[in-house]
Parts: C-alpha cells; sequence; structure tokens
C-alpha cells in the first residue's frame, strides 16, 4: 500500500479537488491519503481565533460567514447531484455552527486547536463525498481516533501503529482510504497538532506504521530543485536524494519539505517520493537510503542569521569553556546552527535572535563579543566524504569572489556550509550553480 499527501493547494478549488480525485483513482491501487485543508483556510481559522482571544465575538463571526459562504459555493461546483450537495451542506452547516459555538464560551489555546482542526476536517469530508458520488469505494478515517502525540509532544509511534492497524483491519477491503493530515491528539486526550512538518510528518508516520511500500508528498513543484528557483536561473528537479541529504537541504531553507517529517520513513526505510500534483506525469525526486557516490546533489540557503564570535585567550582552553558558551544558548532555549573553533575564539550562528541580547551580555562574562546580522547560510549538499578529494575545493572556488564569514565541514558526511552576508546570497548562489551543475 502508498500513502499520498496533498497540500493545500491541490485541493485549493473544486477543481483541483476533483484533479486529486482523479489522480488517487487512477492506479487502481489501495492507498491512503493525507489531505491538508484547502489553501487559505487555516489562515482563516487562525484569524477568527485571533478575534476570539481579543474577545470581540462579532469580528469572528465575520470572518466564519465569510469562510461559509465560500465552502458553500464550493459545494455546487464540486458535486453534481443533489443528493451529494444536500449531504456536504448539511455537515458544513454543523461545522460552522461548531466554529459560532466557540464565541459563547471563555476562549484557550486548547480551543483554538480545536478550531484550527476544523479545516482538514472539512476538505477530507468533502473529498470523500466527491469520491463517493464518482462511485468510488472510498473509507473516511479521523486522524483524532489513531494519531497521537505523547507527553513531551512526540508522535506516540506504537499508539499509531496499534490504532491504525486495528482501523484498517475494521474497513479492510477498500480502494481508498482518506485521512486528515497535521492533526491529532495529545498526551490527554486533547486535540492538538503535529506542528513540524504539518500533513508531511502525517504521511510519514502513516507509511511507517503500515510499512508503506511508498510515501508521496504531492506539492506544486517538480520534486526538490538543486538551487532556489526563486533566486536562480535553470535550476533542474534532482532525481535522487539520500535520507541525510534531504534533512540538510530542508534544514537550510529548501521549503518543499520540514527537516524532521521525513524522519519516521528513513528509520523505517521506507522511500519518499515528491511529486507534482500540477505536472503528475512529471519524474519528481525519491529520497532513500541510497548514495550516489561522487555527486554534489544541491544547494540551498537560509536566511535572517545572526554570527557571534567569543573570543578569549584565557579562557578558550580552560576545562568547560565550550559547555559553559553552550549552556548560555540552551537556557535561552536558541538553537545553534554553525560552529567553527580557534585556539582563542569560538564562533557560532543562530537563526533566532529572540533573546540576543541576553545572550550577549552572559556571554560577556567569558571575553569579547562581536555580532554579524543580516547573513545568510549557504550550504552544499552530495556525498561530501573526506576521502572524496577535491569536492569541497569546487564549493569554496564557486565562492572565490565572495566574502565568507564561516565555513563548516566535517560534521555530516553530506553538506558543507558557508557563512555570508545576505546581501551576496544571489551571486553566491547562482555562481555555485554555475560551477558545480553546468
Amino acid at each position: 500500500m502508498k500513502v499520498m499527501k496533498f497540500g493545500g493547494t491541490s485541493v485549493g478549488s473544486p477543481e483541483r479537488m476533483k484533479s486529486v480525485s482523479k489522480l488517487i483513482t487512477s492506479s487502481g491501487e489501495p492507498v491512503v491519503i493525507v489531505l491538508s485543508a484547502m489553501s487559505g483556510t487555516t489562515n482563516s481559522l487562525v484569524e477568527i481565533s485571533n478575534y476570539l482571544y481579543r474577545k470581540n465575538p462579532e469580528g469572528a463571526n465575520e470572518v466564519i460567514n465569510r469562510l461559509e459562504q465560500k465552502y458553500m459555493s464550493h459545494v455546487e461546483d464540486l458535486y453534481s447531484t443533489e443528493k451529494w450537495k444536500k449531504e456536504t451542506r448539511s455537515f458544513l452547516r454543523e461545522e460552522f455552527n461548531y466554529l459560532r459555538s466557540f464565541t459563547k464560551d471563555l476562549f484557550t489555546s486548547f480551543e483554538e486547536k480545536s478550531i484550527v482542526a476544523q479545516g482538514e476536517i472539512m476538505s477530507t469530508n468533502m473529498v470523500v463525498n466527491y469520491l463517493k458520488e464518482c462511485g468510488v469505494d472510498a473509507e473516511l478515517l479521523s486522524a483524532l481516533d489513531f494519531m497521537r502525540t505523547d507527553k513531551n509532544g512526540e508522535p506516540d509511534t506504537s499508539y499509531i501503529k496499534e490504532k491504525l492497524t486495528a482501523l484498517l483491519e475494521e474497513v479492510k477491503g477498500k480502494q481508498i482510504y482518506i485521512t486528515q493530515g497535521f492533526i491529532c491528539r495529545n498526551a490527554y486526550g486533547e486535540i492538538d497538532n503535529l506542528q513540524r512538518g504539518g500533513s508531511d510528518y502525517t504521511a510519514s508516520l502513516i507509511g511507517a506504521a503500515i510499512n508503506a511500500e511508498e510515501i508521496q508528498i504531492w506539492t506544486d513543484i517538480d520534486g526538490m530543485h538543486n538551487n532556489d528557483p526563486r533566486i536562480v536561473d535553470g535550476t533542474e528537479a534532482v532525481r535522487q536524494l539520500h535520507f541525510e541529504e534531504a534533512a540538510e537541504l530542508a534544514y537550510f531553507g529548501a521549503k518543499i519539505l520540514h527537516p524532521t517529517c521525513i524522519q519516521p520513513a528513513k528509520y523505517a526505510g521506507i522511500p519518499v517520493r515528491l511529486l507534482n500534483t500540477m505536472e503528475p506525469e512529471a519524474q519528481g525526486t525519491i529520497i532513500d537510503n541510497v548514495t550516489l557516490r561522487g555527486k554534489i546533489k544541491a544547494v540551498a540557503a537560509k536566511d535572517n542569521i545572526t554570527a557571534i564570535k567569543i573570543k578569549s585567550s584565557r579562557m578558550l582552553l580552560a576545562t568547560g569553556f565550550l559547555r559553559k558558551v553552550f549552556e548560555i544558548f540552551e537556557s535561552y532555549q536558541t538553537a545553534i546552527d554553525m560552529v567553527a573553533t580557534s585556539e582563542v575564539g569560538v564562533s557560532m550562528s543562530i537563526d533566532n535572535d529572540t533573546h540576543l541580547a541576553e545572550i550577549v551580555d552572559e556571554l560577556k562574562k567569558y571575553g569579547t563579543v562581536t555580532v554579524d546580522t543580516d547573513m545568510c547560510i549557504v550550504c552544499v549538499v552530495g556525498d561530501l566524504d573526506w576521502s572524496n578529494v577535491g569536492f569541497e575545493t569546487l564549493a569554496t572556488d564557486a565562492l572565490k569572489n565572495i566574502p565568507v564569514r564561516m565555513i563548516s565541514y566535517g560534521g555530516s558526511n553530506y553538506n558543507i556550509s558557508f557563512l555570508i552576508r545576505e546581501s551576496d546570497k544571489k551571486a553566491a548562489l547562482q555562481s555555485l550553480s554555475d560551477t558545480l551543475f553546468k
């Protein structure tokens, strides 16, 4: 069995829903489908929540009414028979009355999560009803019945596997199983969400739970590209990536994937394929445990980076110095991206400057601190094992005319990273493409 995930743009209109329905029934094989909310819906639901937090039920009701009108018009365009129009209208009316019920009660973050979850619940019901109207044997599985996080907010994989397996056994023999992405229950049974990776994470967790043949992530681009197509001309889709390469690219700026979402698939050894809903025949990108030796795959960039250097000839060689430095970042829950050390100093980069002033103030206890803002990390990903003589030279040679603040190499066999000014990003990415891929 395969798992197929479709994002908000893929189900963003009645026309797109029809196209996706045609796509998922074309193979004739049983599949589990994970759907996001229709594009724009989650933003509206968050807007409703914001009004309710501010004790403005009139503002919330206005957004609810506007969203309801939009969905009711979709019903007219999506279904051709009065039976399914009536059934879907009735379902949607209950949904929007449920949203209105929150305007009368005390509003907290728990209620907000219940409101935001309704986007996926509406999209999955609408698609299942359309498939049934088309005569397809489709079954709706509520993610709230099997998707759960533990007390640490991490997916409870044993629970997910047990509950989902039992659910599929109860309704076995169906052609299509559809469920919601992103939403779940927490360890206390309350409606919650997976946060990182959203619906992609759901698809990966389901794939691992049922030992799927393949997990397909359908978006609006034909796979992961070898550079940022918004900045660099002539980029191409990368046909194959190792899980580690994909994670590096996702972490350092490739927006098509969240860095954590493919971890369950990686640990289960299930390939993940990135495909384009608008061009279903395109080959896309396959992500698996295969390393193509001697090949540089792609480049990605991460903006809004701050570099911090602490210089201290007195302290650096003292036992525990680096531990004390890192503990300062940990105490302010600020993750470090890159690290470079020398005999008299250590440089680090962060992408969250919320507590920058406090961090710098504490670091000054141990040495002289300098800060560089408006920086950018450019990472080159591929088979960068140190035994591949000259591979790192190719990357550094491409940046010979770009001032480089830091270089990180050796922490991974798949990545070499450069810290540069944001103003130099476009020139750096273009030069890397010209040198590495043409």
